[in-house]
Parts: C-alpha cells; sequence; structure tokens
C-alpha cells in the first residue's frame, strides 16, 4: 500500500510527519506508512489541476465516460482488499462496506452515462431574428461549462461512498472539472487504494496529468491552504457544521471568494400524525429503533427527532420503543474522537431541564473499543421550543421524542426547526388533507419530504435531493447526491453571433440536445 501523497499522477515522498491509520475497534494500529502534505505539495497539485483543466474541459464527452468507468472497473477489482481495509478503519460491518462499494461503483457509472448522453448542459438555442423590428436579434446560444479545480474533502462516515471516489469526486470529474482530495484521516489506508485505482484509470484512459491528486493531514493546515489557493475555484464538504462553516469562512475571506458546497449535518424530524400512531404504534416503533440505530446512528439522515401528539397510541409507540432499544447491540463508532463527542452530548442533553431519558441500550460489548450505546429521551413541546440545545444534532444512535398536547403546539414545536436534510411525515390520506398548513410547513424546512419510510437510506438516481435549507447544507440549490449534483462545477456561458464551426458540438445547429427557443410571430409584432 503506498502512503505517498498524489500529486499529477506522481507519487510523492516528503520529509513531513509520518501519519498511522488506527482500527477504532481495537485501538491498534494498522500497517502503511502516510505522510503529511506540506505548502508546496499543495500549491503543486494546484498547479498541476489547473494546467490539467486547459485540455480536460475540452475533451470528448464519451472520454470523460470512459475515464469514470474506468475508476469504476479499478475499484471493483480490489474487491476484499478494500472492502476489509475499509472494515479494519471504519469499524462498519462487512456487509455494509461491500454495498457501500457497490454505490460507489454505481454512481461512478451513472455520471459516465450522463455525460456520455449529454443533455445535463442544458444547451439552449435562440437563433437569430434579422427581421425583427425595432431591432434585429442576435444568434444566442447558451451551455454549462465546467467551473475549474475542485476541492473535494472526504467524510468520515461513508469512507467509499463520501471519499476518495465518492459522489462529489465523480460528479466534479465528469462536468470536466479536475479534483484533488483531501484524504480523510479516518481511513488513510482505504484512501490510498482509491486513489491509486483513480491514477491507473487515469493512466489507461490517456486523462492529463493533474487531473486527479490526494493529499494526507491530520489536522486542519492543508484544509486552509486547499481552500485558500488562488487556482481552486470550488470546495466539497461533508460533516460537522462547525467544520462546514470554518470552511466557508476561509473561502470568503480569499480575495476572490468561491463557492463551498458543504452538508453540515440535520437531525431530520419525523413527524408522527394522530391517526398513523394509533393504527401502527407497534411497528412504527420498530421501524424507527432500527432507523436510529442503524450503523450506529453515524449516517447525515439518522432520524434524531421524533414530534407527536399525546395519545394511548403514543404511549403504545413509547412502550415498544424503548423496548426495541434497550436490545439493540451496542456497535463501534467511526473514531475515538467521534465516540467521545457522541457520549458527551448525549449525556449533556438528556441533563437538560424536561428532559427524561427513556431508554438505552443494555447490550455492550466491552471487548471492543469505541461502543455506542443508543439513547433515546423525552420532552415536552413546551420545554423543547424554549430551549434551542436540544435541536442541535447529536451524531451517534440518539433521538428525542417531543411531545405536544395538540396540533397547534406541535406546529409551534415545527416553526423552531432550523432547515434539514429531510423531514418524514407519518400519516394517513385523509390527515395529510386535514393538516395541509403543517404540511406546508414541513416542506419549507427540508430538502426532501418522505412519506410513511424512513429517512436512512439515500437513492443515486436523478430525482434524489441531498442537501436542504441552512444549516443543513449552507446553499439548498444543489444536491450532493445524485445526477444533478454535476450543476454545482458548472456555470452558464452565451455565445452571441459565433460561426457554426466554431461552436461547441452542443450547440451546433442539428444537434438534438439543443432546446430551441422559437420566438411566436404574433409576440414579435406586439412589440413592433
Amino acid at each position: 500500500m503506498n502512503g505517498k501523497n498524489i500529486v499529477a499522477s506522481t507519487y510523492v515522498e516528503v520529509n513531513e510527519k509520518s501519519l498511522k491509520a488506527v482500527n477504532p475497534a481495537t485501538g491498534l494500529t494498522l500497517d502503511g506508512e502516510f505522510f503529511k502534505a506540506n505548502e508546496s505539495l499543495v500549491h503543486d497539485a494546484l498547479t498541476a489541476a489547473t494546467a490539467a483543466f486547459q485540455s480536460y474541459r475540452s475533451l470528448n464527452k464519451d472520454l470523460k465516460a470512459a475515464f469514470l468507468n474506468a475508476i469504476a472497473d479499478e475499484i471493483a477489482s480490489l474487491g476484499d482488499i478494500l472492502v476489509n481495509r475499509a472494515v479494519e478503519e471504519s469499524g462498519l460491518p462487512l456487509g455494509r462496506l461491500q454495498g457501500e462499494l457497490g454505490r460507489t461503483t454505481g454512481q461512478l457509472r451513472l455520471f459516465a452515462n450522463l455525460v456520455a448522453e449529454g443533455s445535463w448542459v442544458d444547451a439552449i438555442i435562440d437563433t437569430a431574428l434579422p427581421e425583427r423590428q425595432p431591432l434585429p436579434r442576435p444568434d444566442i446560444r447558451r451551455m454549462l461549462i465546467p467551473i475549474g479545480p475542485v476541492v473535494v474533502f472526504g467524510a468520515s462516515n461513508f469512507p467509499l461512498a463520501f471519499s476518495v471516489a465518492g459522489g462529489d469526486t465523480a460528479s466534479a470529474l465528469a462536468s470536466g472539472c479536475p479534483v484533488v482530495v483531501k484524504a480523510h484521516p479516518a481511513h488513510y489506508g482505504t484512501s490510498a487504494l482509491v486513489g491509486g485505482a483513480i491514477i491507473k484509470a487515469a493512466e489507461k484512459t490517456g486523462m492529463p496529468k493533474g487531473v486527479f491528486s490526494m493529499l494526507y493531514d491530520d489536522g486542519y493546515t492543508i484544509g486552509a491552504s486547499l481552500v485558500q489557493h488562488p487556482q481552486t475555484k470550488a470546495v466539497t464538504f461533508t460533516g460537522s457544521f462547525k467544520g462546514g462553516m470554518a470552511l466557508i469562512n476561509l473561502a470568503q475571506q480569499r480575495e476572490q471568494p468561491i463557492p463551498v458546497f458543504a452538508e453540515m449535518g440535520s437531525i431530520n424530524p419525523v413527524v408522527l400524525l394522530p391517526k398513523a400512531i394509533e393504527n401502527q404504534s407497534a411497528e412504527l416503533a420498530k421501524k424507527y429503533a432500527a432507523s436510529i440505530t442503524l450503523g450506529a446512528g453515524q449516517f447525515c439522515t439518522n432520524p434524531g427527532l421524533l414530534l407527536a401528539v399525546q395519545s394511548p397510541g403514543l404511549e403504545n409507540f413509547k412502550t415498544v420503543l424503548k423496548e426495541s432499544i434497550s436490545t439493540v447491540p451496542s456497535a463501534t463508532m467511526l473514531t475515538e474522537g467521534i465516540a467521545q463527542n457522541y457520549g458527551k452530548l448525549s449525556a449533556e442533553v438528556v441533563s437538560e431541564g424536561g428532559v427524561e431519558l427513556l431508554s438505552a441500550s443494555t447490550v455492550k460489548n466491552n471487548d471492543l473499543k469505541n461502543q455506542s450505546e443508543a439513547r433515546i429521551a423525552q420532552v415536552s413541546a413546551a420545554d423543547f421550543i424554549k430551549n434551542p440545545k436540544l435541536r442541535e444534532e447529536i451524531f451517534g444512535p440518539y433521538s428525542l421524542l417531543v411531545v405536544a398536547q395538540d396540533i397547534t403546539e406541535l406546529e409551534a414545536a415545527i416553526e423552531v426547526l432550523e432547515g434539514q436534510l429531510t423531514v418524514t411525515l407519518m400519516a394517513d390520506k385523509q390527515e395529510l388533507q386535514q393538516y395541509l398548513t403543517l404540511v406546508n410547513k414541513l416542506t419549507d424546512k427540508t430538502g426532501r419530504i418522505i412519506l410513511n419510510g424512513v429517512p436512512t437510506g439515500v437513492e443515486v438516481c436523478a430525482a434524489m435531493q441531498h442537501g436542504g435549507p441552512f444549516p443543513a447544507t449552507n446553499d439548498s440549490r444543489f444536491t450532493s447526491v445524485g445526477a444533478t449534483a454535476i450543476n454545482r462545477f458548472a456555470r452558464p456561458l452565451a455565445y452571441q453571433d459565433w460561426e457554426q464551426e466554431l461552436l461547441p458540438d452542443e450547440l451546433k445547429d442539428g444537434n438534438p440536445l439543443g432546446i430551441f427557443r422559437m420566438v411566436n410571430q404574433k409576440l414579435t409584432k406586439s412589440h413592433e
């Protein structure tokens, strides 16, 4: 396993600090030595990316698609070697990471197909109207073009699908932008394997050197330098609110501010309407106990908040929920720091006024380190509304049940919520019409509203929206999952009065991807 930094397809050895990966379940140091990058490598990586951009941006779409498919092939060929290393570095179960490997290669192929099909550039053609009065209209044609080198920060909770070759990297490369990745310190070895796969794919498909680079760090220095480097044109981040806002602030301090697309977490409220809780109390309790504790609660869509109106059905729900949570085995969390933070924050919230601990996991594995303890707490809607601390994300297998006295108080609790990645509504059909105002309020709070399901599980498809109002993300117009994630790395450019042979293929006459906007003659005459 090569633990050197990757710059312009070259493995670079630096005389900086040596870094080691750690197994969070055992606390043991893993094989492999990785080297902390320096300021010089940051500059070299972005200079190479800028040079590569000049040719990569204009490559035929089929060549870009071939590159993305080749990355998927190289990653898939690593198979058990990659998955087993990810298990060792994350503490996540084998089956989960086997599924994540498939998701990683699947989204690379999704973007390959998107690029090959070509319509994502949103080509629009307004042909000239030389006879228009009082003035002729010029020929104007518009499409999306890539913006330049993108810096990607890998996430801790998805060492494959949201990391070195995850959705951010795949969509940036698909758009025509070179990528510089800062490997996450929670999985150095996994990053090294995937980074090597991308380099092999780039060489096999003849991509320009500098189209991909990867740097290691164990702190914040290299990340800050990457964001502030003048040749960086956009940044992606998945992680904590504090981390995301730090990068956003750094980007805004630059002489030329750049976009930072930060997914910063969410408590993903679930609203349980009266009829749903009355008819399905036991079923819903079991469903949500599983969702809250899935993957030790380490999902950005973990349902960290349940809201309901006091009723006999809710009491039944609580009884089954408490029993279900108590029997969920503890699980290894991603890092020692994450485990400590979860224990601290969940204990602090339970000690807040009016909060009662309903249930905690009693099945623990004391032979493993950094084990989570699932916890469910309860608070009245009145206390919830008064206390902003109860609305903060706790990353781990924790959820808070908010109990309102009536629908009016439930709506008041919804009013104080901030932006979310997801909101889930458990309701029957009649309730959706009966509580239309409540439903509308929920849509204002989220990027994805789910009916009678669970928020955990993010489908990679064209229609997916994985983003929401601040502070879930800093720009709710974009998604970090699904085909339209590519739009983060492109900007519109209009060509006026260009000759056919000089235009990009997408804007030439007869290209089926162009949207022709024909001016209605009656409308034109009305302005004469």
